[in-house]
């Protein structure tokens, strides 16, 4: 299956997403609940505008050898540096028929498949947006990483709680989702955390840990002092935060400072190969893809995400021919430009 074909399929299923060509954020701003970004919805349509400014720089006179997309992450080789992000309550925000733990042994599967990672999510229904997810992680024989939502730590310690005797590779907080406008006036709230209430969590479950939602140096060094073994320089997709920067324009900055101490990843517009492949140059070691992996299991089930997948192998293998990589490492600053 073809990306169109695939976004097509989503069409009839999906009720709160028009399956735009760009997935830009234009057409759904404001729209929470829904798909869209906070506000004015500019930070969401920020992180496509920042991502098509960023330019392969072409160079085919180099030795012809093999294209290798492989990678090694998280003690783990993947196919190709991408993941699968985390995405909870898809009833409610794609309008479809599917509950999360349906939705989670989808897309597990297909990322098993093409032998990639995905994460999990989590929401205020610790049942259904939680458990059942972890659920699913655990009959794929741990092969897959849990998310949690920056609870305060009567919610994080439920969760932990329920962790004890599940099978799952690492642990992920999104940080970012403490401004999520669906997790407010609950019973059990989301806060914002400090590097003593992070390291906390990982002592707790002894497992890797993934901070996601870091947007300056600052972030990645808590989340440094803190021990998390990886960072998601993420903007929540631009739904948290209104007139906010996107990831792609801080990735540089933040990586000049933390690479090589940690593992880098990164979310926020990734629509391509290329951009997977503008992410690796400017310091990513991986990326988080969201909605149209969503949308691809949603409307295709495991046939089509696990196509999906495969055309953004073909596509990062494409632009790396092209720039003169031969294999995910040889990819640098210098294989892109930015510009104004």
């Amino acid at each position: 299956m073809k990306k169109k074909q695939i976004l097509e399929s989503a069409r009839g299923k999906v009720k709160n997403c028009r399956i735009c060509n760009d997935c830009n954020g234009v057409a759904c701003r404001s729209e929470i609940p829904g798909l869209g970004g906070i506000g004015s919805g500019s930070s969401f349509i920020r992180n496509r505008e920042i991502m098509k400014k960023v330019k392969l720089n072409m160079n085919v006179l180099t030795m012809n050898s093999p294209i290798s997309t492989k990678c090694h992450i998280f003690e783990t080789e993947l196919d190709m540096p991408v993941f699968v992000a985390p995405l909870a309550n898809v009833r409610g925000n794609y309008g479809c028929d599917l509950s999360d733990y349906e939705y989670n042994k989808i897309v597990l599967a297909a990322c098993k498949k093409e032998n990639v990672l995905a994460f999990t999510g989590d929401g205020v229904d610790i049942e259904e947006f939680f458990e059942k997810p972890v659920q699913a992680i655990h009959d794929n024989d741990g092969f897959g990483i849990v998310t949690m939502k920056p609870w305060v730590k009567e919610g994080v310690d439920r969760r932990i709680e329920f962790l004890k005797d599940k099978k799952y590779k690492l642990l992920a907080m999104d940080v970012d989702s403490a401004g999520l406008p669906l997790l407010k006036g609950n019973d059990i709230l989301v806060e914002t955390k400090d590097p003593i209430s992070l390291r906390y969590i990982k002592e707790k479950t002894g497992k890797k840990f993934i901070v996601k939602g870091v947007m300056n140096i600052q972030g990645a060094l808590a989340a440094l002092e803190a021990k998390a073994d990886a960072i998601v320089v993420s903007n929540h997709g631009g739904r948290v935060l209104d007139d906010s920067l996107s990831p792609i324009e801080v990735l540089s900055t933040i990586s000049s400072v933390v690479k090589g101490r940690m593992t880098i990843l990164v979310d926020g517009g990734i629509r391509s190969g290329n951009d997977i492949f503008k992410c690796l140059a400017l310091g990513a070691d991986g990326v988080l893809i969201g909605r149209p992996c969503g949308l691809a299991a949603i409307g295709s089930g495991e046939e089509g995400l696990a196509s999906l997948l495969n055309e953004y192998k073909k596509e990062l293998a494409q632009a790396m021919k092209m720039t003169g990589c031969h294999k995910i490492t040889d990819i640098s600053r210098e294989c892109v430009t930015v510009t104004k």
